[in-house]
């Protein structure tokens, strides 16, 4: 049996058992889409399989730095920390090429954490949408850059002056792809082994750029390669004695790194309900009403698709991102792009979100408010043509500019809260305004450069 084939409980223990494992991985998403597991014993995986396991609901209440947040109801000190049930999702089997015979297993939260789980949210809104006739298809693209570094390294050097792989611009480039194949060839086959192959895999323009495309599939599924690319990167770039980053912008000099959303929908019968060969662009009510809904939440969901206090520093004019909750077809410098073709290539671009996303939560943004859209009929602005960024936008349409003004605007939002639930909208504001508390904390190089000597 192929990790590919097992869907059910019985399945997965069969699996494990032909494999002879005495342990397997099992792991869960937190917050900020970073991977919590452990090595789990044969006999304990087992009964998991059946009745779910106990993980202590600390993943949930500390950030990815493992501080504790303060101002959360779900768990802390006044709860003691206990555990939360766990669920083992049989069919995310996965075989991990660089660890022998191993397997992983993903779990999502159950119980009381069901609520705030971030895998729960993006599954209850599609639960909204198979209500309403419709699946989602989905993929994620990913930018990072890639160091020749190590973990101790950046750490020596105060993250100044780092070295990346490559120099210069060169994207797209055929020449530094082939120099550097081995990693494009490691990182191509362990994608392809752990069930989140690449439809593309090329340089980006900057030092040391890549940028991945994972093929399209479900979209739960697909939020689960994103977040899964995102951590086996990481680790197959430390194997090989280099570093990647997912930070939306690490350096002044660079554009930041997009984490784009792909989506489109299907009815019952699974066929596209985006594309309508008389309408102009291919662009069906549908697609039109999910684009309304898209553009008429974004800032209000904002901190769902921007989730770090860094993601911020990349939405400015004229680095290929958006500053506006806009809108175009085939227009790289809008929010949302649509993308007209094919019934089965017609789809909508979330280009709002970075690589520092979770992929759970921004899917569930994106999917969610386009859901919204087609629900109430919204209708969007005017596409936009040429360039967004000389577009003056009402109001409405623009963005938060801050992770605690995003977090502020979510908490307001009475579409979030009905999309989502409210514990959910509670407690992921919440860690985010912790986020941008523990940010107000810092000393920055450019304040003491700015005001040392001179004030």
């Amino acid at each position: 049996m192929q990790p590919e084939e097992v869907k059910t409980a019985a399945q997965a223990r069969k699996i494990v058992e032909s494999r002879g494992l005495s342990h397997v991985k099992v792991g869960v998403f937190d917050i900020d889409g970073i991977l919590r597991g452990k090595y789990m014993s044969r006999e304990k995986f087992f009964s998991a399989l059946e009745s779910g396991f106990g993980f202590c609901d600390v993943v949930l209440g500390w950030d990815s730095n493992d501080q504790l947040y303060d101002n959360v109801s779900y768990t802390g000190w006044h709860t003691a920390y206990p555990d939360a049930q766990v669920r083992v999702l049989p069919g995310t089997c996965r075989a991990i090429p660089t660890e022998g015979n191993m397997l992983l297993f993903l779990g999502e939260f159950a119980g009381e954490a069901e609520a705030v789980c971030p895998r729960g949210v993006l599954r209850r809104v599609l639960q909204r949408a198979e209500k309403k006739g419709y699946s989602a298809i989905a993929s994620a693209e990913f930018e990072f850059f890639l160091f020749d570094e190590t973990p101790t390294s950046v750490r020596e050097k105060g993250y100044r002056d780092l070295k990346t792989t490559t120099p210069g611009f060169f994207g797209y480039s055929m020449l530094r792809a082939s120099v550097q194949r081995e990693f494009y060839e490691e990182l191509l086959a362990l994608c392809g082994g752990m069930r989140m192959p690449l439809e593309g895999l090329h340089t980006e323009t900057g030092p040391g750029v890549i940028e991945a495309a994972i093929t399209y599939s479900g979209a739960l599924e697909a939020a689960d390669r994103g977040a899964l690319f995102k951590t086996y990167t990481k680790i197959l770039a430390q194997r090989s004695g280099k570093l990647a980053t997912f930070m939306a912008k690490w350096s002044r000099d660079w554009p930041g790194q997009s984490g784009h959303l792909h989506v489109s929908l299907q009815d019952k019968r699974a066929k596209p309900v985006f594309h309508h060969a008389r309408n102009p662009n291919n662009i069906s009510d549908e697609m039109r009403w999910f684009i309304g809904g898209q553009q008429a939440l974004m800032p209000e969901l904002l901190s769902m698709a921007a989730p770090t206090v860094n993601s911020y520093t990349r939405l400015i004019p004229g680095f290929w991102a958006p500053t506006e909750a806009t809108w175009g077809v085939e227009n790289r410098t809008c929010a949302i792009r649509a993308i007209p073709g094919s019934p089965k290539s017609q789809r909508v671009e979330y280009r709002v979100t970075a690589a520092d996303i979770n992929p759970y939560i921004a899917f569930a943004a994106a999917i969610g408010s386009g859901l919204w859209g087609i629900e109430n009929k919204i209708e969007p602005d005017a596409p936009i043509e040429g360039n967004a960024y000389n577009w003056s936008q009402p109001a409405k349409r623009r963005l938060p500019k801050s992770l605690g003004e995003a977090a502020e605007r979510l908490k307001e939002s009475d579409a979030a809260r009905e999309l989502f639930g409210e514990a959910f909208v509670e407690h992921y504001a919440a860690t985010r305004e912790w986020e941008e508390r523990e940010y107000r904390k810092a000393v920055t190089d450019w304040q003491l450069a700015r005001y040392f000597e001179i004030i």
